[in-house]
């Protein structure tokens, strides 16, 4: 029988006289625990993320603590851990089970732990960034989720600690093993004659990695010999790793942690990987309730490819403008110059909502608690939409969206002023003028805008710079957009320049 087959529970005493790990005695890296904590006043903030090395991290430090007498357990350990609000649900509740545990048991051991889950502002999560502001599923080269859902909330949590205490000691389950790249983060911030290392990017943090020469069977082996320190064991763990060659999601504190897409402790909805294997391997090892899930995750996916680009997203760029890729604007190798699609169009972003609320609807049904997406998001999409720079939402559809899937008898409490200066109405109104007098409707639209933000006011400052922004910004057709550049580029000029001008005669 193999390390990751037996459920023994020996003492940790037992343990600590017989098991190296590491290239090293377990009972010296426990002491080696002991005597850091008590070396100073600096608090610890133990970054857990439910996966195999931070819970092998903070079962050690919990015992370690806990062996340590009461008169000196004399500063304070925060255990944080990241909820993207798109984890798997299935880890969700297993993370949300163990920081009750733990705080009910250090409560009983009269211990200085206390665990607290951290969160993304609700303006800058998942859903309001994708549905909301309609920005692209992330990929390698626009990765755009990782620091606004992990990195900022962890940072704000370790930031606020440092304010209170002047330094703290940030201790993280990372391996060297885990990856070439990993270990060299590790080794270029490492203190000389010192277990901890500089944060790599907080000020007066340190990090201090216990486990950091330890393999990966090493890990397992800990964890399915010794006793859960907070109760219960680490059989359900083991049993999300198993038949799996997928890692753990860690605790992300800087933007050199790798993508844990693959991860079986990353978020469901992660579209930087090709294929997402860890939903694969919950459902077929029975969470077939997970299906809908995988199937919306590669919907968005496929979103995301530039062969789709025309189906899923606008020409144009939140700015207004049609971007390119080419480094030189005046460059005459045209056909080097490549279309930059910019966010989803606002009925994808609509379709997106509707599906997700429908999925949620029918996991509820199914018995299971689970909200896909909160309903402070909902509201914040909402925001976004009434305001959008390309696509404002004159039909205020969201709330209308939410009863078709819910039902009257459900509805949320929305706020009636959400609503932007623009109705129905005053849409095909606009529209009837933009085809009689050949001007775009949501141009019109955002001139009138702009006077609205002004009017009442003593002092105009700056309309006429709003104004000129407006009328800078791409108005026509993609096909009329692209002819008018390359003929711009042929003349050795941009449309920024053409605008300019005419802007100028216009004033006189």
């Amino acid at each position: 029988m193999t390390a990751h087959e037996k459920f023994i529970f020996p003492s940790h005493a037992d343990m600590l006289s017989s098991l190296s790990l590491g290239r090293r005695p377990l009972a010296d890296l426990v002491r080696e625990i002991q005597h850091i904590y008590q070396s100073d006043d600096r608090p610890w903030i133990v970054g857990f993320s439910g996966g195999k090395d931070s819970t092998c991290v903070l079962s050690l430090i919990y015992a370690a603590v806990k062996g340590i007498p009461k008169t000196r357990r004399h500063k304070h350990v925060y255990v944080v851990s990241s909820d993207t609000l798109v984890e798997t649900p299935v880890v969700v509740d297993m993370i949300n089970t163990t920081l009750d545990r733990i705080n009910a048991a250090a409560e009983k051991d009269k211990l200085p732990i206390s665990a607290h889950p951290v969160y993304p502002k609700t303006d800058q999560t998942f859903w309001v960034n994708l549905i909301g502001k309609g920005y692209p599923a992330p990929n390698q080269t626009f990765r755009w989720c990782t620091e606004r859902m992990k990195i900022d909330p962890v940072s704000s949590f370790i930031l606020d600690k440092v304010a209170s205490f002047g330094e703290v000691v940030v201790v993280l389950g990372s391996r060297s093993q885990e990856s070439n790249s990993r270990a060299q983060v590790i080794a270029k911030h490492k203190i000389d004659g010192s277990a901890l290392s500089r944060h790599s990017s907080l000020p007066n943090a340190y990090t201090y990695m216990p486990i950091e020469d330890w393999s990966a069977d090493e890990v397992w082996e800990y964890l399915l010999s010794a006793p859960c320190p907070w109760g219960g064991s680490n059989k359900q763990l083991f049993e999300l790793y198993k038949g799996s060659n997928q890692g753990e999601c860690p605790l992300v504190i800087d933007k050199s942690t790798p993508s844990c897409g693959n991860s079986r402790f990353g978020c469901w909805t992660c579209t930087v990987v090709t294929d997402e294997k860890a939903l694969h391997g919950l459902i077929e090892s029975g969470a077939d309730w997970m299906s809908p899930l995988l199937a919306f995750r590669n919907k968005l996916y496929q979103s995301r490819q530039p062969e789709n680009s025309k189906e899923y997203r606008n020409y144009r760029r939140r700015t207004g403008r049609v971007s390119y890729n080419a480094g030189d604007i005046r460059d005459d190798s045209v056909t080097e110059v490549r279309h930059v699609p910019g966010p989803y169009w606002m009925k994808v972003r609509q379709e997106f909502l509707k599906e997700l609320l429908e999925i949620e609807k029918e996991i509820r049904a199914s018995g299971r608690d689970i909200e896909l997406i909160t309903r402070p998001e909902l509201h914040e999409i909402r925001k976004e939409w009434l305001r959008d720079p390309n696509e404002p939402d004159w039909e205020d559809s969201l709330p209308a969206i939410y009863r078709d899937v819910y039902g009257a008898e459900n509805d949320l409490d929305w706020i009636e002023n959400d609503a932007g200066a623009f109705t129905k109405l005053d849409a095909s109104v606009l529209e009837e003028l933009a085809v009689k007098h050949d001007v775009p409707a949501a141009l019109i639209r955002k001139l009138i805008e702009a006077e609205l933000q002004v009017s009442g006011l003593g002092r105009r400052k700056g309309i006429l710079q709003t104004l000129e922004q407006i009328l800078r910004q791409d108005w026509e057709e993609l096909e009329a957009v692209n002819q008018r550049n390359v003929g711009l580029r042929k003349l050795g000029k941009t449309y920024s320049d053409e605008i300019k001008q005419e802007f100028s005669e216009f004033l006189g």
